[in-house]
């Protein structure tokens, strides 16, 4: 079986992924919602350079709780490709790809494995998009308005018709949806 590529991303009630500042202060990291399940269902994470950046080698400071170091722990076990223009190759933490993003992810899809997080940011979640490549959509919607930041959706061109598989409802007030993209069989 296909591994599938899930885009999960905390968003805004008025759709967005962070503030006009780069802040995710808002987001609540609620255990309610089994973030440690949905590592479990992957083996690889996709980022952007500058996602990668600022969050592929994150480490808690201050005095992080055991649950903090072991959801990090577990999400730097994963094997990371960063989409890059500019840089190339690869570091003892990640794949680099710059090109021919379809050929090589559809490859990866192909592998044996479990499934893969499609991390963000903006542009490659757009690239990804409208290429086709996004198989389920896990939006954890905040209780929140920010009102300006970045948009989950920018330069969609196309409709894209989904089916919703789970909706659930936690005390933090967050609204976790999982779609399937609803694809005409060929």
């Amino acid at each position: 079986m296909k591994r599938k590529i899930i885009l999960d991303l905390a968003v805004t009630l008025d759709g967005f992924i962070e503030g006009k500042n780069g802040e995710v202060d808002w987001c609540i990291m609620d255990p309610e919602m089994g973030f440690a399940d949905f590592l479990n269902q992957i083996d690889t994470i996709m980022y952007g350079r500058k996602s990668y950046d600022l969050w592929g080698r994150f480490t808690p400071d201050m005095d992080p709780s055991d649950a903090e170091q072991e959801l990090w722990a577990n999400v730097h076990s994963k094997e990371k490709y960063v989409f890059s223009r500019t840089q190339t190759g690869s570091d003892h933490k990640a794949t680099y790809i710059n090109d021919h993003i379809l050929e090589k992810v559809n490859a990866l899809k192909n592998k044996p494995g479990k499934d893969i997080w499609l991390y963000g940011g903006a542009s490659l979640i757009t690239t990804f998009i409208q290429l086709g490549l996004v198989d389920e959509f896990r939006l954890s919607v905040h209780p929140v308005i920010l009102g300006e930041g970045k948009p989950l959706f920018m330069d969609i061109k196309q409709r894209l018709n989904l089916k919703l598989v789970d909706a659930r409802t936690f005390s933090s007030g967050v609204v976790q949806l999982i779609y399937h993209v609803s694809r005409s069989e060929k």
